[in-house]
């Protein structure tokens, strides 16, 4: 393998082992600022004790989080010094903020509000929670905007004399359409990921009878909360789609496998591409027009067919294709369990099923997300910025050795850190809330 496609591998595996820690952690502030808000304006003690059991697995997962989200940025300096020499005026600004203001923020109150249980007023240790919550979607906003960078670049102008992009306009980068929403997609999927984790958990002491009253309560707030959450998913997600149409066509057309630039073009539900041969070797039930109507709200709207560009500017059809077509089925699936678990909330002791279906789908937020995230990456190929600079114009002069050895490394400590994680969260969800919380 070149350096191009071990560096590409390295930031790959250790983005998707940073994925495993961020949205709980994302999707459980927002879950705890509404319990222990509950708390401080009721007084309530049941609330109290739901955070503190919701509370020891958002810190076990912030914990182990933050040390796989240090190197990210490292790699833009080993492994990508071309690409931080090129863009690293805008990129470097948005990476500041986010490390020097909301991670800065999130790190101290979530320390705060850990320690200050009996120390501080409710009301004052309710507001802790609120900016661990506030800072740690901001934080989230900010690497956002800059992945929004590299997908839609604004703002910006080319010196041709010192051979880089450089910064123009500040606010066109941070209200860069393309980016929130990207952002909004991303953090409503990491808000519904967490609902799932909440019902999961839930679910599995129901099955068992283990603190019913502690879990049914979490698992009526929670089920609407979560349903709610996957429609607007869902919605996010379609206006997303738009802004790839008008922004990123071609990736567009290896997400729907579309070959021929057409109006009218029909959605085909199933479909098997064939890029060796530039064509789909199956295309099966096709809705008239939809196509046109999903990028465009347009029925006779032109969409641009992947032969239109050369072969060279295509991203992987085949893994944009499956990834993109794996996430929607995910998504459906999400909103079919969250309806069938907000219809029977009240009484879902007597759903074994639901319960069952609820434990096993656990893992299945993360997978999405991760399929998603490869939707955005890899669909975004061969640009590093999407027509700006090519990936393999990005990359560090360094020997593929060097970057061999430290992706080992990588996978070796972060593989180790993901099964703590999960060991970890299982072992404090199964056991319940402790005594004095139950």
């Amino acid at each position: 393998m070149d350096v191009v496609m071990l560096s590409r591998l390295q930031f790959a595996a250790t983005v998707f082992f940073h994925f495993i820690f961020v949205p709980l952690t994302l999707g459980l502030s927002v879950i705890l600022v509404w319990m222990e808000t509950r708390y401080a304006i009721s007084g309530d003690e049941f609330w109290k004790r739901q955070v503190k059991f919701w509370g020891r697995l958002f810190l076990i997962n912030f914990t182990l989080g933050v040390v796989t989200g240090i190197t990210l940025e490292f790699q833009f300096g080993t492994n990508w010094s071309r690409y931080s020499e090129y863009v690293g005026d805008i990129f470097g600004s948005l990476l500041a903020i986010e490390a020097t203001v909301a991670f800065f923020l999130e790190s101290t109150f979530i320390a705060v509000w850990h320690f200050g249980w009996n120390k501080l007023g409710r009301k004052a240790h309710c507001v802790c929670i609120w900016l661990v919550a506030i800072a740690s979607n901001t934080s989230a906003l900010w690497i956002i905007l800059a992945n929004g960078f590299m997908q839609h670049p604004v703002g910006y102008t080319i010196n041709d004399a010192a051979g880089r992009a450089e910064l123009t306009n500040f606010a066109e980068v941070v209200f860069n359409s393309y980016a929130w929403g990207e952002y909004a997609h991303t953090i409503l999927a990491s808000w519904t990921l967490a609902g799932f984790f909440v019902l999961g958990v839930s679910a599995w002491h129901l099955l068992r009878k283990s603190h019913s009253d502690f879990f049914h309560r979490a698992f009526r707030m929670i089920a609407p909360y979560t349903l709610v959450l996957a429609i607007i998913l869902a919605f996010s997600g379609d206006q997303q789609g738009k802004a790839v149409a008008e922004y990123q066509p071609v990736k567009l057309a290896a997400m729907e496998a579309h070959w021929h630039t057409g109006k009218n073009v029909p959605f085909y539900l199933f479909v098997w591409p064939d890029p060796a041969n530039e064509k789909n070797s199956v295309e099966i039930l096709g809705i008239p027009s939809l196509l046109s109507w999903i990028a465009y709200d347009n029925m006779d709207a032109e969409v641009k067919g992947l032969l239109d560009y050369p072969p060279s500017d295509w991203p992987p059809v085949s893994e944009v294709f499956w990834c993109f077509r794996s996430m929607v089925a995910l998504g459906l699936l999400f909103i079919a369990l969250a309806i069938a678990a907000t219809w029977q909330r009240r009484r879902v002791d007597i759903c074994p099923c639901l319960l069952k279906s609820l434990v096993w789908n656990v893992p299945l937020p993360y997978i999405s997300i991760m399929l998603g995230w490869s939707v955005a990456e890899i669909g975004r190929q061969p640009w590093i910025v999407y027509g700006l600079m090519r990936t393999s114009d990005a990359v560090s002069p360094v020997p593929p050795s060097s970057v061999g050895i430290s992706l080992l490394g990588f996978i070796v400590v972060y593989s180790i850190l993901g099964i703590l994680d999960i060991y970890l969260l299982r072992k404090y969800a199964i056991k319940g809330p402790d005594a004095q919380e139950a």
